[in-house]
């Protein structure tokens, strides 16, 4: 039988989070690989899911998405950025930012087409732009004063006559940093000039630490017309499991978006949807103080890796620490990320994975902080070991 697989998905194979946290359930080592919490969500929002099971909302929601948290979302746009959304039409539910994501792409983006990526970037973004026909044309982040950054005259150069869209992901993973408004504004400038949709991943829009300010790139001049908005509940509320993310967009953008999403899962849970809409209206203030953990976090682990010997870039946002593998006599990440689980009892991801040129990541493993601080310790003492 010849090869099942169709050739445009054949060089993804299973993805480095399955392939990492497999290694550590086999060597019994801790997990610092995939950014899941080990600690759940706000108990009111966990109780109203509980509530809408027993009361029997069990069955199809509106393919669009529960009414109530369509309104929420719309209301949170607007009350954090000014943005305004009309819940019938122009908010969109999906299973998962991930979903959101490849809908998007695979609604807007035809073969032959081209998507520009910032290098590295979430493994889901390269498998979306693969299943579209289109091209993705990768613009790498390199780093600068202690943060990873691009170089607008590389990223205006990586537009052609064939370019579709920009995927931009800020809060990013898997570098922690956030995108400035200078940097931002650089972006909204090509976009426009070149007449690009921008199609924005904000799942980290609440977890940025030391004052800095995420910015929706949908708040520059003429982007709110010509971006596809993405977040989801996972990351904020700690339920990365309920996978319930969401689309704000013009109308004829969420009406495309919504052509492919409903062929993908048409809907996602009822139960979930009602509970991160009460958690979008009543639990910020948990995610003020879950921010707060954390970057206590953030400084506890990075205060342990450059303990172990790493040098450390400290993130702005997200779950993820940047470490530079070098003096410890490394300087291929991947070994090193398939060794260490043996070597110290932690799982670690491979940043060059997430890159089209993986030269530019090979010095650096990526670790995720959203851990109870007694795991971050433990994980910390067996790292020492190197």
């Amino acid at each position: 039988m010849r090869e099942p697989l169709v050739a445009r998905m054949r060089e993804f194979g299973t993805t480095v989070f399955a392939t990492m946290t497999r290694l550590a359930v086999e060597t019994g080592s801790i997990n610092l690989g995939q950014g899941f919490p080990d600690t759940d969500g706000p108990e009111a929002m966990l109780g109203r899911a509980v509530e809408a099971i027993r009361g029997g909302l069990n069955q199809y929601p509106p393919g669009p998405g529960v009414p109530e948290l369509r309104r929420a979302v719309s209301e949170h746009q607007k009350e954090y950025y000014g943005l305004g959304y009309d819940p019938d039409g122009e908010v969109l539910v999906t299973v998962g930012a991930t979903e959101a994501i490849a809908a998007t792409v695979l609604a807007l983006c035809e073969p032959g087409d081209e998507v520009i990526v910032f290098e590295p970037y979430y493994d889901s973004y390269a498998a979306a732009i693969a299943l579209s026909g289109a091209a993705r044309v990768p613009v790498p982040l390199r780093v600068d004063a202690g943060r990873f950054t691009f170089d607008p005259a590389e990223l205006a150069a990586a537009v052609g006559p064939r370019t579709r869209a920009i995927l931009v992901n800020s809060p990013h993973n898997p570098t922690g940093t956030v995108f400035t408004r200078e940097e931002l504004a650089s972006i909204a400038a090509l976009c426009e000039a070149h007449d690009l949709i921008a199609i924005t991943d904000e799942v980290y829009e609440h977890l940025t630490f030391d004052g800095v300010e995420h910015v929706p790139l949908a708040t520059f001049p003429g982007m709110r017309d010509r971006t596809v908005t993405i977040s989801s509940a996972g990351k904020s509320f700690s339920v990365t499991g309920w996978k319930v993310g969401w689309v704000c967009a013009p109308y004829a953008l969420v009406s495309a978006v919504q052509a492919v999403k409903q062929f993908l899962t048409f809907t996602s849970s009822a139960p979930w949807q009602l509970a991160v809409a009460y958690g979008l209206r009543h639990e910020m203030g948990w995610v003020a103080a879950q921010r707060a953990s954390l970057a206590a976090k953030r400084d506890r682990l990075t205060e342990g890796l450059v303990a172990a010997g790493f040098d450390v870039l400290r993130p702005a946002g997200t779950y993820f620490i940047q470490a530079d593998i070098r003096p410890l006599g490394f300087d291929d990440g991947l070994a090193f990320a398939r060794q260490l689980p043996e070597r110290a009892g932690v799982v670690a991801i491979p940043t060059q994975v997430f890159y089209d040129h993986a030269e530019y990541g090979a010095r650096f493993v990526r670790f995720a902080f959203c851990k109870r601080d007694d795991v971050i310790d433990e994980a910390v003492d067996r790292l020492k070991r190197l």
